[in-house]
């Protein structure tokens, strides 16, 4: 009889561990695709709901309308706040597949709903799968480059998000015009959901072991309160923090102003998808671009010049025009905002160690995604009170505002 042979697994010789883009091109690929399916969730909503409030519920208040993204907004947030921090707890994989679980209620919410009041609920579930799996694709696309291409996994990871975004926009849009506000657009939701959560739980693996690799050799100096350093002491970490909170405050106006100012206009719903699609769509592609360019001009240049690119976009929607205005408008806007989004975090992960860069990145997030609250409040009692054009010339303001703060402030 064999005797049975007991192997010390710590004698055992473990792979070593590679950073890098091309060495982990697999994995890599596979948390793109997943990011993909992440902002086809977004882009379900992005077209319909402003419309939805007023042609099925009734809503005529646009504070009320735009409650719900200000539910959005407040629970993705507090989500990114808690995901860096989760993250490292209990694994950037775990989290990720929590975020899945979250977002399959959604669309059968948004089919069934028989008051606003499910909208609101529906909005709460895609926040938290917004900030769990955003968040923790980038966490992980960050892990794997390390420090060389942090630009370009950026931007690849933006462009999947936002560029499906735009497709499932833009599908629902198209799906409305011809059958209706409901149910048939809200399906696409219920495959994005579910693809999502097999794909997470089969065919990712956690990245925990990439980030202990880079922090033997990182340089870099941990501070002692990541939340106030990141928000307000240290000059570049607050100066990219704001710029990203105004980034997504102009944004959560587009989001819930735009179709219905479109709508009034006398724009049919197959028109207003082609031109809310195309501002991520814009974003989405350039950010293929982008991302590399972050990684080879300063930082502060292209968040300089991509927030005051928006600033000018915005003033332009002010003016009255035709379809193809608007599309350029949208276009502006999308190359703007794709300046500034892959270099952001890429900014954010420059200037934090290894072991703090999660948490970091998600005190980031909540900054940056409370924009959609603070967007959504201010568009709605500015627009109860006075105007459209007024809420659009104040939100333009801020954002051209933003740009100067970065040009004097960051280093």
């Amino acid at each position: 009889m064999l005797s049975e042979v007991h192997i010390n697994p710590d004698l055992v010789p473990k792979p070593k561990i590679q950073l890098g883009l091309r060495e982990n091109w697999k994995q890599f690929t596979l948390l793109v695709i997943i990011n993909g399916f992440v902002g086809g969730m977004l882009g379900v909503e992005r077209t319909l709901i402003p419309n939805l409030a007023k042609d099925v519920f009734g809503i005529q208040s646009f504070t009320a309308i735009l409650s719900f993204i200000v539910v959005f907004g407040t629970v993705k947030a507090f989500t990114n706040l808690y995901a860096g921090k989760l993250a490292t707890r209990i694994g950037r994989k775990n989290l990720l597949v929590m975020g899945w679980i979250a977002a399959l209620p959604v669309p059968f919410m948004l089919i069934y709903a028989p008051t606003w009041n499910w909208i609101i609920a529906a909005n709460i579930f895609l926040g938290i799968n917004q900030g769990l799996c955003w968040s923790t694709a980038v966490m992980m696309k960050i892990d794997l480059v390390g420090p060389k291409n942090r630009g370009l996994a950026m931007g690849l990871n933006e462009f999947a998000g936002y560029f499906s975004l735009a497709i499932i926009a833009f599908l629902t849009g198209y799906i409305a015009a011809q059958y209706g506000l409901r149910p048939y657009p809200f399906y696409l939701g219920i495959i994005l959901s579910w693809v999502g959560l097999l794909g997470s739980i089969f065919f990712i693996k956690d990245t925990g072991v990439h980030v202990q690799q880079e922090a033997l050799t990182s340089h870099g100096v941990q501070i002692k309160n990541v939340f106030l350093d990141t928000t307000f002491k240290n000059r570049n970490l607050s100066s990219v923090t704001q710029a990203g909170l105004v980034n997504n405050l102009n944004d959560g106006m587009m989001w819930g102003l735009f179709p219905m100012l479109l709508k009034e206009k006398g724009f049919d719903f197959s028109q207003i998808g082609i031109i809310v699609a195309l501002y991520p769509a814009v974003w989405g592609i350039s950010q293929l671009f982008t991302g590399m360019l972050a990684d080879r001009l300063n930082r502060k240049t292209l968040l300089f010049w991509g927030m005051l690119l928006q600033g000018i976009a915005l003033f332009a929607v002010i003016l009255s025009g035709n379809f193809y205005f608007y599309i350029l408008i949208s276009v502006l806007l999308g190359l703007g905002t794709a300046m500034v989004y892959p270099t952001f975090l890429a900014a954010v992960a420059d200037f934090s160690h290894p072991n703090q860069r999660a948490q970091s990145i998600g005190i980031f997030r909540f900054w940056r995604d409370s924009g959609y609250v603070f967007g959504a409040l201010l568009t709605g009692l500015v627009i109860d009170h006075f105007s459209y054009s007024f809420a659009i010339f104040a939100v333009a303001a801020l954002t051209a505002l933003s740009a100067l703060v970065i040009l004097v402030r960051m280093k």
